[in-house]
Parts: structure tokens; C-alpha cells; sequence
């Protein structure tokens, strides 16, 4: 097997790739992260984590097993927030407009869409690169906006698309999802199991960590 590289500095993304008892080291890539003028959602997550993979393998002399993964969260202009378009909720920028995104996310529906994208060499195909999306569907609970100040005053959103963490365990935002947990935190385990299995990667666990719906 090939040296595995994660292209992500998330300590996030690492502990939930550990837990596929996958040996790997970290290194970070130096991308343009903009949207572009009138590109879609689906297309901007998959296109940055392309990126993010071949900026990786850029700096490599040899080509090992990378993965890179881009997440976004996607608050559709209707109530239902599933079709994969709309308004990405970044990073906020600070606590006025991490205040704002809780406020728009509160009580409704929207989408959390993870892409994957796996680069490797193989004697008999050469370089190889993989890429897929994971969606699910996270309706947030009616929290108070004093609850929203607390939340802020911790901390917690500034490193978080759309300002929250699922697994934040005083704020708790979700209500319900529908689809990977492990992808609202943002690194879809079932589809990378998947991903892996089908490249034949051997160095993983060979049980099940995510056994939720994955995909739509």
C-alpha cells in the first residue's frame, strides 16, 4: 500500500478517519476556496475538493493515496432545503454574522453536502481519482436566541460551516436528520468505506463504522 495522506487539516475530519484504523499524516492545501460567478453548489463542493486533492499530489514526488473533502452547508430559498441548491453558509466571520446564519437556519430544513475525492496510482491503471458527494438533510430545532449568544460566546462556530457542530454537546442545534450523521460533521464514513473498498485499500477496518442512508 501507498503512503495515505489526508488533505485536510480538520481535527474533525482526523478523528473520524481514525477510526477506520487508517495510518496516515496530514498535509494542507493551498487553494482558492471563491465561489465562482454563478456556480453551483454541487459543482463549487466537488470542484474545491478536487483541488484540494491534486494540490496535495503537487507537492508529493511520488503519488501516494490522497484524500481531500470539502463540506458546505446549503439553505435552500423554499422551506424544504433538499434539492441541492441555494445559498452556502460558510465560515463565519464573526459573531454578528455567526448570529445571523443560526437565526436563518432556526427551525427549518437544509443540506449538508460533503465531497470526497480519493487520488491514487495503481501498477496496472496508472493514477486514478475518485470523487463523490454525501447529502443529508438536517432540520435545526427552534432554539432561543439567548441560547444563540451562549453558543457564540464559546467560541464553537467560528471554525463551522454554517456556524454550528452537531455534536456540540450543550448547544445540541439538530433536531432531526436524514441521512449520515458523520457527514454533518464532516467526513461521510459509509461512502469513504465504500470509496476505499472499491479501490481495494486493505489497510482499513473491515467493519461497518457508518451504517446510515448516505446518499440520495
Amino acid at each position: 500500500m501507498t503512503e495515505f495522506i489526508l488533505a485536510s487539516s480538520s481535527p474533525r475530519r482526523r478523528e473520524l478517519l481514525s477510526k477506520l484504523d487508517i495510518t496516515f499524516r496530514i498535509l494542507k492545501p493551498d487553494i482558492d476556496e471563491l465561489q465562482h460567478t454563478g456556480e453551483a453548489p454541487l459543482d463549487y463542493v466537488q470542484r474545491l475538493s478536487r483541488e484540494k486533492a491534486s494540490a496535495v499530489v503537487g507537492q508529493m514526488n511520488s503519488i501516494p493515496t490522497v484524500l481531500a473533502a470539502d463540506t458546505v452547508v446549503i439553505l435552500s430559498a423554499d422551506t424544504m432545503g433538499i434539492d441541492g441548491e441555494g445559498i452556502i453558509l460558510g465560515k463565519p466571520v464573526d459573531a454578528a454574522e455567526a448570529r445571523e446564519m443560526l437565526q436563518r437556519l432556526r427551525g427549518r430544513v437544509h443540506q449538508v453536502c460533503t465531497a470526497m475525492t480519493l487520488i491514487l496510482e495503481t501498477s496496472d491503471r496508472g493514477q486514478t481519482e475518485l470523487t463523490e458527494v454525501t447529502r443529508t438533510n438536517v432540520l435545526m430545532r427552534d432554539y432561543t436566541d439567548a441560547e444563540i449568544d451562549a453558543y457564540i460566546a464559546t467560541g464553537d462556530p467560528f471554525d463551522k460551516a454554517g456556524s454550528y457542530a452537531i455534536q456540540h454537546p450543550v448547544f445540541q442545534p439538530v433536531a432531526r436528520i436524514d441521512g449520515c450523521y458523520t457527514n454533518v460533521v464532516g467526513l461521510p464514513l459509509c461512502t469513504l468505506q465504500t470509496m476505499l473498498a472499491s479501490i481495494g485499500w486493505e489497510g482499513m477496518t473491515a467493519q461497518p463504522i457508518c451504517t446510515c442512508k448516505a446518499a440520495y
